[in-house]
């Protein structure tokens, strides 16, 4: 499995994680990667900063609702079944799995 927090101003990666479970924890490192990477190029979040996330249940756990409150982040969730507000990531993870997990990747 493979997460990425996306800075959607910027469109940069701003965390990553992979891991073989889809667990709060798995997720949590990546946005706290995230957040950890604001801080030290000296552009931190600014509390009550929109998250957007799927549905999925290590999103909607309450140690990462939590983690989001602790952090000053609102969290988002788009409805079950519509990725109208999720294309963002839908599109860059698309464009990860062409260039890293496709077969005939140099980076597979």
């Amino acid at each position: 499995y493979v997460a990425l927090v996306i800075d959607l101003y910027s469109r940069a990666i701003v965390g990553w994680e992979t891991s073989t479970v889809k667990d709060t924890a798995f997720v949590e490192q990546c946005l706290k990667m995230a957040l950890w990477r604001r801080k030290h190029t000296k552009r931190p979040v600014d509390k009550g900063l929109l998250h957007h996330s799927d549905a999925g249940s290590q999103y909607t756990s309450i140690r990462y609702t939590d983690t989001l409150e602790i952090e000053g982040l609102v969290p988002s969730i788009g409805s079950v079944g519509d990725a109208y507000d999720n294309a963002a990531a839908e599109t860059v993870m698309g464009l990860f799995k062409n260039e890293a997990v496709a077969k005939g990747s140099p980076f597979r």
